[in-house]
């Protein structure tokens, strides 16, 4: 039998740690039934709670599908930067629900403390989408608007996340113990689609949508906190049909009690140090546990960056880097009924003794294996990529733009060759040239021939570089420039115009402002576009409006655009990459998806089973709490490794998966050693001490535990 379904309808007797009398709690209970959905068992007002929860987890993990690429493209943070203030964020948000509980159980009951919570939840989010308006100028200042909303969104996540299915179990009378177990798969399965969808949609809202001349961060963040606010919303539409238990003191503050006792010789103190033995051992299984959630949480941030480098184009549908994360939901909700159906039942079929604690452990291998395919897939990028110069070198690629074929000699400062070729006129280049520095900064002397003319110049350099040089017509003769150019392996889709025409070009993008080509051979600035088809972009000089077909722009491609008019067929646009497409799919990352997500499932699911089966029923929501700890911590161990182990991102994933590795062998070697309790041990043990306690008791309890 489930030991979870077993326990979920049981009472447990709290009792006073002391012997003061405890003064009697009014009951905020309806006198009458509260209203039913259509003649069935199940209270009305669970639906304002399963729409609330919907919500709310719609506004988080909406808002934090985005977060990693806003610290990386809007912030301009480094990628070891934003994956430790996101774990950071995730941190906190695993420790507030500490403070909300205690909130809940010791003060406010859990109604209030839901409304005020929400109430600071919805303010993050507002504070949040202004840190992505960039009429408010200062990075400093969106930097600062941005921590302050993340830190108000971790204290309103948290802190309702141990009330809100708790205060739905209070909905259900006792009699109506199945219902209650069925309504809270219905919660869960409202997280999921609240995942889900918003994993989804609100990278599209970013990716898909221009405000600014940029991608609309603050829409991405915008619509997420207007879920939370319906949230709220909601919630309190419900506040007539609700039970309200009222607040009923707080077990941790108990077990505290318990570790570092008062002076009492109540026997009610014995029976709370009982309960807080078993609990320990537990808590001390959960020690390996927060390496597993290292591993987990890091989809939202180096799994995500491993997709900016990734071409996103499955044919069917072009899929943003930040929406990959839709794969850990959509298979979590395909890989529950799939485990417990299927492959669990197969495995007891075969004589096989799958235990919790082996199903945890296997979880662990799995995520292990994971990360291990991620590491294999970061190499393979790595690969393909475009090579960065090392130090003392440069890539040197050149253009051009004359007329005819013009011999280009690079010359050092001893005038020995380091390049010599032959370039046709607007030939396609398609590589760049590494060249040598003696120094970090140095002088390099070009010899151009054209025609029978040599013309000879000289440009300075910077090591770890990359640079165009330029050839353009001046007369009868030639002269160049060299533009240096900015070179990054990743999703974006960057472009950049010279002009060759004697008028100054306004191009328009589809964005907010037009980019702006200065006469004669003007380079524009870098403009960031999407991917798609640029058959018309619309074009204005000051005597004439035209048109330029840019063709497709793909994902990772840096082109340049050389507007000329060497027709009678008007301007037209010259195109050359910088850097080709990204060739690697997007489609690799499923592997490890999906053996990451089959772990969550074997891991998560059971361990939380085990742990309220294996647990005091006094203990349940100190365990709950203990759980989120790990969580917490696991973020943690990831922020460490970004901020301090200086790994290349394939080595950083091997480090991961040997160390999960390690501590699945410690976990299992804890296992074996670890005796389970059987069910109503401790419900025995309470039992044989209650008649003997009865006479110097003062007042007492009956309360209910839920998962």
């Amino acid at each position: 039998m489930n030991p979870f379904q077993k326990n979920e309808s049981k009472e447990t007797l709290f009792l006073p740690v002391s012997t003061e009398e405890v003064p009697p709690q009014s009951s905020n209970f309806p006198k009458k039934p509260s209203p039913k959905i259509c003649g069935s068992n199940y209270p009305l007002s669970i639906v304002f709670i399963v729409v609330n929860e919907f919500c709310e987890r719609f506004s988080y993990y909406g808002m934090k599908a985005v977060l990693t690429l806003y610290f990386l493209y809007y912030l301009n943070w480094s990628e070891d930067s934003s994956a430790s203030v996101y774990h950071a964020f995730s941190s906190l948000c695993y420790f507030t629900p500490i403070l909300g509980a205690a909130i809940a159980d010791s003060w406010l009951g859990k109604f209030k403390t839901i409304i005020y919570l929400s109430l600071v939840y919805v303010l993050g989010h507002v504070i949040k989408s202004m840190s992505a308006l960039p009429i408010l100028a200062g990075q400093n200042l969106h930097i600062v608007l941005s921590m302050v909303g993340l830190s108000l969104i971790a204290l309103g996540t948290g802190g309702i996340k141990p009330c809100v299915a708790a205060f739905g179990g209070d909905q259900f009378e006792e009699k109506h113990a199945e219902e209650r177990t069925r309504y809270f798969s219905v919660f869960y399965l409202s997280i999921n689609a609240g995942s889900l969808i918003s994993t989804f949609v609100t990278p599209m809202l970013r990716g898909d949508v221009q405000c600014f001349g940029k991608d609309c961060y603050a829409l991405a963040f915008g619509v997420p906190g207007v879920l939370m606010l319906i949230a709220l919303v909601v919630f309190a539409m419900g506040s007539k049909l609700y039970r309200k238990p009222p607040p009923e003191g707080n077990i941790l503050n108990q077990v505290v009690k318990c570790i570092w006792p008062i002076p009492s010789s109540s026997s009610l103190q014995k029976q709370l140090i009982m309960d807080v033995k078993a609990l320990t051992g537990v808590l001390f299984l959960y020690i390996p546990l927060p390496m597993f959630w290292a591993l987990f949480d890091q989809q939202g941030s180096r799994w995500t960056l491993q997709a900016t480098r990734m071409n996103g184009n499955l044919g069917f549908f072009v899929l943003q880097p930040d929406q990959i994360q839709v794969l850990s939901p959509f298979l979590i909700v395909i890989f529950i009924p799939l485990f417990d159906l299927v492959i669990y039942r197969l495995v007891s079929k075969c004589g096989i003794n799958f235990t919790s604690l082996r199903k945890m452990t296997v979880g662990m291998i799995l995520a292990c294996l994971g990360f291990a395919v991620a590491a294999a897939v970061e190499i393979k990028i790595n690969e393909m990529a475009t090579r960065q110069p090392n130090s003392q070198e440069i890539f040197l690629q050149v253009l051009n733009l004359a007329d005819d074929e013009v011999k280009v000699t690079v010359l050092g400062d001893e005038n020995n060759t380091l390049l010599a070729e032959s370039i046709k006129s607007f030939q396609n280049m398609p590589h760049y040239s590494k060249l040598h520095l003696k120094t970090k900064s140095q002088n390099f002397h070009f010899q151009l021939k054209y025609h029978n003319v040599s013309v000879y110049t000289e440009h300075p350099v910077e090591e770890k570089m990359w640079y165009t040089l330029i050839i353009r017509e001046d007369g009868e003769s030639i002269s160049s420039m060299m533009v240096i150019c900015l070179i990054s392996n990743s999703v974006s889709i960057t472009l950049r115009f010279v002009n060759t025409l004697h008028e100054e070009v306004s191009v328009s993008l589809g964005t907010d402002a037009s980019l702006i080509v200065a006469e004669d051979y003007g380079v524009s600035a870098y403009r960031t576009v999407q991917r798609g088809e640029y058959p018309v972009v619309h074009c204005r000089t000051k005597n004439e409006d035209f048109s330029l077909n840019l063709g497709l722009l793909d994902f990772g491609t840096a082109y340049l655009f050389v507007i000329t008019n060497r027709t009678n067929q008007g301007p037209q646009a010259w195109k050359m990459e910088y850097i080709p497409a990204n060739k690697m799919s997007i489609a690799w990352q499923l592997p490890q998806y999906a053996l990451v997500t089959a772990g969550e499932v074997m891991f998560s699911v059971t361990g939380l089973e085990f742990s309220y089966s294996q647990a005091p029923s006094s203990m349940k929501s100190v365990v709950q709490a203990a759980w989120l700890l790990t969580i917490a911590f696991g973020n943690i161990i990831v922020l460490i490794v970004a901020q301090f182990s200086g790994l290349a991102q394939w080595a950083e994933f091997i480090f991961f998966s040997c160390l999960m590795l390690v501590v699945c062998l410690i976990f299992s070697i804890m296992g074996y050693y670890y005796v389970p309790l059987k069910p109503g041990d401790v419900q025995g043990s309470a039992d044989k001490q209650t008649p003997q306690i009865q006479g110097n008791m003062i007042n007492l309890e009956t309360k209910k535990t839920r998962l």
